[in-house]
């Protein structure tokens, strides 16, 4: 059988860096436990542009649709505000979220109990917190039509569609109630039902769904600017939080600040199965492109590192391996060895990137 195969597309300010330490953790699959993986790189992102003049080439997008996985690091920069908004880099990552088809992403707020002090809430709030969101990542008003910047009677309208269908809801619906199956079963669906027909339609089709095939989940529903203000009042309430592409950006990325820091979070975005049984996927970290710190060494590589480990569990069925490369960070962060974005301030010298990487790696060997 051939190795599976990864595309890497490190992208732009930190992103190299952090994805070169995944790199060496990839390499240590393969030298220490015989989990060795086909890997190609490509650009995406302002790297893209700067070579094509786009920010994916089509030849990127096709080599895309052909792997079993793509490693995304991170876009963008302030070098590329004042491009056209069609050539932004950020419309790389969307395309390739469309192209593929990637409807359903998955992000885990975990806080580790090394980090629990590095919350803004208080630690009983936050420590053992362990929810996935499950954002839709295809539809709603970052794709719907009509879209764009009119003149109506003399002054500009900025217009975005707010659009789902019966059937884009019903397969992210399904995936969230697969993934609450598995952890605590239970799931919170969360829109604006009171006030957005399409919030009406979600509330409709999920509990469809949950009566039809899921009813051993416990389903609740939540409008989605009360479950912002849950997350931050008593977020272990929750176990799987679904939502729409809009409210699962904004929801997302709350749930993110309270395990302390961007750095240590990863994604993963999972479409339709493939002939091979393998989804459709892209894995990356929450984070953005830091250039405030790119190419100083600063960067946090774990939430990188960790969307590998999603990787391992999600597109290879390696789940065993993936509690193994989840467990060596939490044991290094317990150790206290920590990046600049993890340290109290008095708490003496911060690992580099390379060597926070270096101390997962060693975490790895110790787990042998």
């Amino acid at each position: 059988m051939s190795n599976p195969s990864l595309l890497i597309l490190a992208g732009d300010g930190i992103g190299p860096e952090v994805m070169t330490e995944v790199q060496r953790i990839i390499a240590w699959y393969g030298d220490k436990r015989g989990l060795n993986f086909d890997v190609s790189e490509d650009l995406v992102g302002g790297a893209a542009y700067d070579a094509h003049g786009v920010p994916l080439h089509d030849d990127t997008m096709a080599k895309a649709q052909e792997v079993d996985a793509v490693l995304l690091g991170a876009v963008g920069g302030p070098a590329y505000d004042d491009l056209d908004f069609s050539v932004k880099p950020e419309r790389g990552l969307l395309r390739l979220r469309k192209e593929m088809d990637l409807f359903a992403n998955l992000r885990p707020a975990q806080c580790f109990d090394a980090l629990a002090d590095f919350s803004s809430l208080k630690k009983d709030i936050v420590a053992g917190l362990d929810i996935m969101i499950v954002r839709e990542l295809t539809s709603g008003s970052y794709f719907g039509e009509p879209r764009g910047i009119f003149t109506e009677n003399n002054e500009r309208v900025g217009i975005n569609t707010q659009r789902y269908t019966e059937s884009e809801i019903d397969r992210v619906a399904r995936a969230a109630f697969e993934l609450a199956r598995k952890r605590g079963g239970k799931l919170c669906s969360m829109e604006k039902a009171n006030v957005m027909e399409s919030g009406i339609l979600w509330r409709d089709v999920v509990t469809e769904v949950h009566a039809a095939d899921y009813s051993d989940i416990e389903l609740s529903h939540m409008y989605a600017d009360n479950g912002a203000m849950q997350l931050v009042r008593a977020p272990k309430q929750f176990d799987v939080i679904l939502t729409d592409n809009l409210f699962g950006d904004l929801l997302s990325d709350c749930a993110a600040m309270l395990t302390g820091s961007l750095g240590m979070l990863p994604s993963a975005s999972l479409g339709a199965p493939m002939e091979n049984g393998r989804p459709k996927a892209m894995y990356e970290p929450v984070h953005g492109s830091a250039p405030d710190i790119s190419g100083q060494g600063k960067a946090n590589p774990c939430a990188c590192i960790l969307s590998f480990a999603m990787a391992l569990r999600y597109s290879f069925d390696q789940g065993a391996e993936a509690d193994r490369l989840e467990a060596a960070v939490e044991s290094v962060l317990a150790s206290g060895v920590r990046t600049a974005d993890l340290m109290q301030a008095d708490g003496g010298t911060p690992a580099s990137t390379t060597e926070m990487g270096d101390a997962v790696i060693a975490a790895l060997d110790a787990s042998l």
